[in-house]
Formats: structure tokens, sequence, C-alpha cells
């Protein structure tokens, strides 16, 4: 068995996709140990709250198991994941309105210094009041670490308007963060 395993480690996603497909029990299993860690992250970031984010990853990864049929291949594995996250933190955002405050963030562990701990709330402040549209392509671009191309195709938008996205994002938290202070 363990060398079943081993062997399903050296596949690539495209392919433990297609033996998943055809069946294999152990297939999608791989593919979620490679991919949710990255995949919580996105989630993590997208709706602000762990436990939306556990949720919708839980919820995407369902989709994708039920779903893995109708992947064509035309796209990497790991965009056509990040797509059906993004979806289901979509989702799970709309059903819950914005009506709450931002949600606590965990605390810091003893070699956190104050200064990085005040820094992360001003950030996650400052993402919580972009426009869901900049916050995602934010997100995905410099926090995933991303392509205008891929964050584009997961997103369902043209490369120009992640691109238009991104900069609207990246001057709205400079300046919420106070990076554009003129002199005084």
């Amino acid at each position: 068995m363990s060398s079943a395993l081993s062997t399903l480690a050296d596949h690539s996603d495209a392919q433990l996709i297609a033996a998943h497909c055809a069946g294999h029990p152990d297939a999608f299993g791989e593919i979620f140990r490679r991919h949710k860690d990255r995949m919580w992250a996105v989630a993590v970031r997208t709706c602000g709250d762990p436990e939306m984010a556990a949720d919708a990853v839980q919820d995407a990864f369902l989709a994708a198991y039920r779903r893995a049929g109708s992947f064509r291949g035309e796209a990497a594995v790991t965009t056509w994941l990040h797509r059906i996250v993004v979806n289901a933190c979509l989702d799970r955002l709309r059903r819950r309105r914005p009506t709450s405050a931002l949600p606590e963030v965990e605390l810091p562990d003893r070699h956190d210094d104050h200064a990085a701990t005040v820094t992360r709330l001003d950030v996650r402040a400052a993402l919580a009041k972009l426009p869901e549209g900049q916050r995602l392509a934010l997100v995905l671009v410099d926090m995933q670490q991303l392509s205008v191309a891929e964050t584009a195709e997961i997103l369902g938008v043209a490369e120009g308007t992640v691109k238009s996205r991104c900069s609207r994002a990246r001057a709205a938290m400079a300046e919420s963060l106070g990076l554009h202070r003129g002199a005084s």
C-alpha cells in the first residue's frame, strides 16, 4: 500500500485528476494533500474569518471532488482549485452580508513583537475596506503570488482588469495605511 502512495506522489496534478475520475480511491487525497495549505491561505485572506474560510475550503474541495470530471485541462489544476476556492468564499461572503466587524486576529505567538502585530491588524483592516474585486485581485497576485493571467482566469475577468484592480487596491491600501501622507 505504501508503494501505491509513493507512486501517487510522483504523478502530476493532471494525472491525479484523471486517476480520480477513473476511480482511483486515493488520487484525490493526494491532490488535497498537495494543495490544502495554499487553498486555506487564499480562503483566509479572502474571507477574513478562519471559521468561514474552513467552511469555504471544505465546500471547495467537495465541489472539486464531485466535479473533477469537468476539469478540461486547459489550465493548471492549481488555477482550477483557486477558482473553486475563491467562488466558495464569495458564496459564503454573499450569504453573510458585511454587517459584522472584522474578525478577531489570532493571538500572536511569543516570537511576534508588538509592531508586527499592529502592522498585521492595520493591513487586515485596510484589506477589509477594499471592494471585493480589488481585494481578491490583490490577495491572489500580491499575497498568493499568482500571475496576472492565472488571477484573471480564476476571477473570470480580463488581465487588464486584474492589473487595474491591483493598482487601485495598492493605492487604496497605501492611503489607508498612511503611506501617501504629504509632508507636514
